[in-house]
């Protein structure tokens, strides 16, 4: 009996959805928060700080591998791991810092949101009625009313749509800034100042990429995808995938704010100021094409947030992640609505939204040192052991870790 080969169309889809936690990656990092403190870094100190994002990156494969291999030998979840190893305080810690940067990253990108899309509004229109209040509340009752009817997918499609443009337009301008900027490439290194809240961009940088939430959900998404001891290949790939996209975005996005902003001695104190980093190189088409970018980076980013801390509750209390919960239903509503603090109470959202990624770093070393104990547990590996090599990696990860945990710990005392 003959049997048709694939078409394109399904070999295409079927290797995105081989790759779908790479994409849920590249989506949940690459969204407000990273375009934010890479605009934010680029602006002030050129490239000067693409040291952080590279290490980052790197690291965070190795983290990404371990915690999928983790989870594939045990059939188990990382907090629930954590729980039955560590003991259940110190996992409810992690759990509850973890539920801080949510909260604290949706307060921060509905802030930038509310803020850039009423400044187009106010460019673009003469509509008059509106006020950051009243966008902020459109869009949070729209993601709860998607997150209530379940009908969601389309949507974040769009948005993930939106977010794509944004990127190629980014790396599209970093090609012409690099091209048309008359500067050497030593130029985009200048000498980094100290202070001027140096050491807090550095954390957002490294907390936005190494996010402690992406880390625990890669767990989940991986035993949601069921792969077996046949599937390391494949998540290895995944891993690097995702971390490679990651930092050729990123990176193009910080060349971007060097060439249209660190250049012309423009800051960024304000969310309106960020959208000046695709320059005039976009045309008069920038100021739009940037506030639907933020807009679907920050619906696209906000509404996995929205799941997010009752997974880690289902992760820990080893129980289905049933979004239907009365409980996970309040938690989400909860969640959504402190996206409303800075639109009615007013605040900087660029600096609360990277303070909210540089909040990442201090709880990752904990996060990476039980990992590595994990991994060499033979109880618990059972007979496929960890390399030197990648022990080697997760080691000097635990002390790149530390190490910005202390450059965190410092931005925030020079913020405060």
């Amino acid at each position: 009996m003959e049997t048709s080969s694939p078409t394109f169309a399904a070999k295409f889809k079927k290797k995105i959805k081989d790759f779908g936690p790479a994409f849920f990656i590249i989506g949940y990092v690459v969204g407000t928060g990273s375009v934010t403190s890479m605009v934010v870094s680029g602006a002030k100190f050129g490239l000067s700080l693409s040291w952080a994002l590279l290490l980052s990156c790197f690291f965070t494969y190795f983290l990404l591998i371990s915690i999928s291999k983790l989870t594939i030998v045990t059939g188990n979840t990382l907090m629930l791991l954590f729980k039955k190893t560590f003991g259940k305080p110190i996992t409810l810690f992690i759990i509850t810092a973890l539920a801080v940067s949510i909260i604290s990253s949706v307060i921060g990108v509905m802030g930038v949101v509310a803020e850039v899309c009423m400044e187009w509004i106010s460019v673009k229109t003469s509509i008059s009625f509106l006020n950051k209040p009243v966008i902020a509340t459109f869009f949070i009752a729209l993601l709860i009313a998607l997150f209530w009817t379940g009908k969601h997918e389309n949507f974040i499609k769009a948005m993930s749509l939106m977010v794509g443009f944004m990127a190629l337009a980014f790396i599209f301008t970093s090609f012409m800034v690099l091209k048309e900027s008359g500067k050497s490439i030593i130029e985009f290194f200048p000498d980094l100042p100290t202070g001027d809240n140096t050491g807090l961009i550095i954390a957002g940088i490294v907390g936005t990429t190494m996010a402690g939430v992406c880390l625990a959900s890669r767990s989940i998404l991986v035993h949601e995808e069921k792969w077996g001891l046949n599937d390391l290949k494949k998540e290895n790939k995944d891993a690097m995938s995702a971390m490679v996209m990651t930092f050729l975005i990123s990176l193009a996005i910080m060349i971007s704010a060097t060439g249209t902003l660190y250049f012309k001695g423009i800051p960024v104190n304000d969310a309106t100021d960020l959208m000046t980093a695709l320059g005039p190189w976009a045309g008069d088409f920038a100021l739009t094409l940037f506030t639907l970018g933020i807009v679907g980076a920050g619906l696209s980013s906000i509404f996995p947030n929205l799941l997010l801390f009752p997974w880690l509750i289902a992760d820990y209390t080893d129980t289905p992640r049933n979004m239907k919960r009365p409980l996970f239903k309040i938690i989400v509503v909860l969640v959504a609505l402190s996206g409303l603090i800075v639109p009615f109470l007013g605040g900087k959202p660029v600096w609360i939204l990277i303070a909210s990624q540089a909040f990442s770093p201090f709880v990752m070393p904990l996060i990476t040192l039980f990992l590595i104990i994990l991994i060499n547990k033979s109880e618990v590996m059972k007979s496929h052991k960890t390399s030197l090599w990648m022990n080697m990696a997760l080691g000097a990860t635990f002390i790149f870790n530390c190490y910005m945990l202390y450059v965190a710990i410092i931005g925030f005392i020079d913020f405060v």
